[in-house]
């Protein structure tokens, strides 16, 4: 069992930046991968960037490429992703979702065993 908990949302302006942080928990919680997902008003979950356990492989969207950095700690069992240059389209609900199944995509949802609660992020144009 791991449970996730996000932290670092909020208001900011178009070209401005947020650290999401997520503080996993449970015994083997460094073994997992751990992705961000986002999800806007009327919208479908959207992967936003994954890490390996190690924190040797980093996968992001295309929109988030340049702009996110995702980095993982596990002495501390933290995972955060770093946001720049912020624009109103990424305004949604960021949720931080740990995958154990080794092999599965880190893109989809269905690959991901546990989920945060979620943290709201808007960004103002």
């Amino acid at each position: 069992q791991v449970q996730l908990v996000e932290s670092g949302g909020g208001l900011v302006q178009a070209g401005g930046s947020l650290r999401l942080s997520c503080a996993a928990s449970g015994r083997t919680a460094s073994s997992y991968g751990l992705g961000w997902f986002r999800r806007a008003p009327g919208k479908e979950h959207e992967f936003v960037a994954a890490i390996n356990w190690s924190g040797g492989t980093t996968y992001y969207v295309d929109s988030a490429k340049g702009r996110f950095t995702i980095s993982r700690d596990n002495a501390k069992n933290t995972v955060a992703l770093q946001m720049n240059s912020l624009k109103p389209e990424d305004t949604a609900v960021y949720y931080c979702a740990a995958k154990g199944r080794i092999g599965a995509t880190f893109y989809n949802t269905g690959s991901y065993d546990y989920w945060g609660q979620g943290t709201q992020v808007t960004v103002s144009s």
